[in-house]
């Protein structure tokens, strides 16, 4: 018996719990993202989709608005379901409405406090959150915070409210109440992903990158993908395309919390600096070596835009991967058209020295060392072309500076044409095992990011992606140590 084609492609082992907050109805980018959200929606575990307020819609929710996306989503969800692993299905439509709620029709923190119940949509949430699982509960939060808020508030007491919150992620859209920063402040232990900025001044956010191009920011991002042309033609298409309305000040400004879940094999959600789809983050303040905890706020990243030039932002650690999150999204829109395999594009599978999937890969190498990688067992499910790219990700490596200069170069040298097989050169230990600013040997270096990219060649391309962390080591000097 033949396989069929889908079980060439990339199954989930484990699923991201999806809780999200959306002040839905306030402009049309949380109905945009809501969209594109579905068609990914295989890659996660949804937990909750509630409607909210936010600063610009303070006494009314739309849980409607969502329901009107899901009808249209189950239109298409047969052929989404031709077009993925059958390990990792689609969800039904009915499973995702069944966990669409409403949160209060009332501003921020007027519904937390003493006696005050909470809302059908806090709830869920706080069942979400009691639920026996330690997995991470990832909070998106496309509006305002209020709800979060209430259960946070109605917990604070019980034995078990530290344990509760670090089963928490949660990474919002700036703040649009003012519950965001009064949960920093009461908890500052709760991972917590926020641009921090002048209240409304988006423009300063990093996940502004997310569409067009902002002031300061000429000739970096490529804007061809983010045009009411573009969309109309890529997009808006089908019966769930006929739900994405068109955009009035900015391209799916929520989806940047979604895009960091995205299951690529570059992102890594637990390690915010590695950098992802939805941006690279910092915490605020100093850590341990353990989970990184505590509020993380926009970092920058170095790219070379469309005008050839450097152009260095907290938005372009978003918009340097605009044309393949879009191309992605397009690609996804064909799927939801057609049940046939052979009439849309799928993803490369990449195989790195006989190791395939989408996981990070961890590995020691000495200082001065060479590395080979073997990405020839790479295969497109359509029988495309694929092209190598191998590139170091410099910023995750800075931890001493805000800026690489701290950072060792790895040496990447092509050993076939195709560009498949690497070698890697470990910079020596003066470079990649020394702390920067004090000029301290080290054992063990910071660790060096390798990213091997990897494109099609279908007519709408499609980019995975492998990370390798590389931590280098100086022996010699943990051998000198000993006498």
């Amino acid at each position: 018996m033949s396989l069929l084609p889908t079980a060439a492609l990339i199954s989930f082992d484990s699923k991201p719990r999806v809780f999200i907050l959306t002040d839905i109805t306030n402009e049309p980018d949380d109905a945009e993202s809501f969209c594109r959200y579905l068609t990914y929606s295989n890659q996660f575990s949804t937990e909750g989709v509630v409607a909210t307020t936010s600063t610009w819609l303070r006494d009314k929710v739309a849980p409607e608005s969502l329901h009107e996306i899901i009808d249209a989503y189950e239109a298409v969800v047969h052929n989404l379901n031709a077009h993925v692993h059958p390990d990792s299905p689609y969800p039904s439509a009915q499973s995702i409405r069944s966990v669409v709620r409403s949160g209060p029709p009332l501003y921020g923190m007027a519904v937390v406090g003493d006696d005050i119940p909470l809302s059908d949509g806090g709830k869920l949430l706080l069942e979400r959150l009691l639920y026996p699982d330690d997995s991470p509960l990832w909070v998106l939060v496309w509006g305002g915070s209020n709800v979060l808020a209430q259960v946070l508030y109605k917990i604070r007491d019980r034995s078990d409210a530290a344990q509760l919150r670090s089963k928490l992620r949660v990474y919002t859209i700036s703040d649009q109440d003012d519950t965001g920063a009064w949960i920093r402040q009461q908890w500052p232990d709760i991972f917590y992903i926020c641009s921090v900025h002048g209240w409304n001044q988006y423009s300063s956010a990093a996940w502004g990158g997310i569409s067009g191009q902002l002031p300061g920011e000429e000739g970096g991002p490529d804007g061809s993908k983010v045009t009411h042309n573009w969309i109309k033609e890529h997009i808006q298409i089908g019966p769930l395309g006929a739900a994405y309305p068109d955009f009035m000040f900015i391209v799916e400004g929520d989806t940047p919390t979604f895009l960091y879940l995205i299951q690529n094999g570059l992102g890594v959600p637990e390690e915010p600096s590695y950098g992802s789809w939805g941006g690279r983050y910092l915490p605020i303040n100093v850590s341990d070596h353990g989970l990184p905890r505590g509020h993380h706020a926009d970092a920058a990243d170095e790219v070379t835009g469309v005008d050839g030039k450097k152009h260095t932002s907290n938005r372009a650690t978003i918009w340097r991967w605009r044309n393949a999150f879009q191309n992605d999204f397009a690609a996804r829109m064909q799927w939801t058209l057609s049940p046939e395999f052979a009439k849309a594009n799928h993803h490369p599978v990449i195989s790195i020295n006989e190791d395939r999937g989408i996981r990070p890969i961890h590995m020691e190498a000495e200082a001065n060392s060479v590395i080979t990688f073997d990405a020839s067992a790479t295969h497109d499910p359509d029988g495309d072309e694929l092209f190598f790219k191998w590139y170091q990700y410099r910023e995750p490596s800075a931890v001493q500076t805000y800026h690489t200069t701290e950072v060792a170069d790895l040496k990447i040298q092509a050993l076939n044409s195709q560009g498949s097989v690497v070698q890697v050169s470990i910079p020596p230990a003066d470079h990649s095992c020394i702390l920067f600013r004090e000029k301290t040997p080290l054992e063990r270096g910071s660790p060096l990011h390798l990213i091997l990219e990897v494109q099609d060649s279908g007519s709408t391309p499609l980019t995975s992606y492998r990370r390798v962390v590389i931590q280098p080591t100086n022996k010699k000097l943990k051998k000198n140590a000993r006498h």
